[in-house]
């Protein structure tokens, strides 16, 4: 058995990025069909994977809805993270990349149906719908009160949020999402 440059096993690495690829294949289909006409066997067909062998991976359709949601959220906080932590770059442009990773990139006709089968079933999903969320204002905040001051900080994180919400659910575009999100940021932080 071949070990990688990170010391896993190549098998390993193998299984991981095959759980990951059919987690994207199984957010697509829910996003497609809604959580309740999802089959087990949609994924399984978008996956490019057996049945049995989807089931191996997930006991159940709430298993696999929670894993495929919890994977997006965990890479998108992952992605703001590190646009936020790179402070060579000026506040606003990081701003705006965070927001554009958290929410711009689920605007428009399939990434909106993304949104919605998530914010359809909360309780399938258990605290993640709260733990993220809370975790993307803490960044903002913290990258805010650096330039800010701690004071303002949370203030002006949650006022841009809300904007940024505002925004997500008037636009059809990602990028008049992005043009008018670049206005409140402006407005807001200097």
């Amino acid at each position: 058995m071949s070990i990688s440059e990170v010391g896993r096993p190549s098998s390993t690495i193998a299984d991981t990025d095959r759980r990951a690829t059919v987690l994207e294949s199984a957010l697509v289909t829910f996003a497609r069909f809604g959580y309740r006409k999802t089959a087990m066997e949609e994924v399984a067909r978008a996956a490019r994977i057996s049945r049995p062998g989807l089931y191996f991976l997930f006991a159940s359709k709430e298993t696999l809805f929670r894993a495929a949601v919890t994977q997006a959220l965990e890479r998108d906080i992952a992605e703001v993270e590190l646009v936020l932590a790179n402070s060579d770059r000026p506040l606003r442009e990081r701003l705006l990349e965070s927001f554009d990773q958290w929410a711009g990139r689920y605007i428009g006709p399939l990434a909106r149906d993304v949104t919605v089968v998530i914010e359809d079933n909360p309780d399938l999903l258990g605290t993640i719908v709260e733990t993220m969320p809370q975790r993307f204002e803490e960044l903002i905040t913290e990258a805010i009160s650096v330039e800010s001051g701690r004071e303002s900080a949370p203030r002006l994180a949650r006022t841009i949020i809300s904007t940024s919400i505002g925004i997500k659910h008037q636009v059809a575009s990602r990028e008049d999402y992005c043009e008018r999100l670049e206005v409140a940021v402006d407005l807001l932080v200097r």
